[in-house]
């Protein structure tokens, strides 16, 4: 799961390759422009001054900060577990989340993504919010299929389609 902004042609590059190296499903949500429905919805990201206080960058491994010097960041509330941004300050700085695009769970990932004010998008994460490795279904299927194979050998289409072993399903 990740996101990105159309415009930051770089950052948009590495999200779709993150997500075309990524054995099974990827999902990209990519904030673009509409001139018809939603002309300049995403300029507070799009527009530098702005996006430094309000783009929150993910990055695997690294504490989550952001503002134009590292200013802000992103700390799990001790009373809620919910996530929120904060000014940091030397109490709070050992509170500051590490992002872990890794992590077993998907909590931590999906509070990221509904982090940004939807009104207003400050505090909008872009990255890769979450990639776990796990066996993909075609994977998984192909073994399936060697393992019936190993234990009933390769099998004999035309012996079955000819074959008097019938059915009747009663209704």
């Amino acid at each position: 799961m990740a996101r990105t902004v159309d415009s930051d042609r770089k950052h948009l590059t590495e999200v779709l390759r993150a997500a075309a190296d990524h054995q099974g499903t990827a999902l990209v949500e990519i904030y673009q422009n509409c001139n018809i429905f939603n002309d300049g919805a995403f300029e507070v990201l799009k527009d530098s001054t702005q996006a430094q206080e309000a783009v929150i960058r993910l990055e695997h491994g690294q504490p989550i900060r952001f503002g134009a010097d590292g200013h802000k960041g992103v700390v799990r509330d001790q009373a809620t577990g919910e996530l929120e941004a904060v000014t940091v300050t030397p109490e709070n700085e050992s509170r500051i989340l590490v992002h872990d695009a890794h992590a077993a769970g998907p909590t931590t990932a999906f509070a990221l993504s509904r982090l940004a004010d939807p009104h207003t998008l400050h505090q909008t994460p872009i990255g890769v919010f979450r990639s776990v490795e796990r066996p993909v279904y075609d994977t998984l299927m192909a073994e399936q299929l060697e393992r019936a194979v190993d234990a009933k050998g390769k099998g004999d289409l035309s012996t079955l389609l000819a074959g008097t072993d019938t059915w009747t399903v009663v209704g």
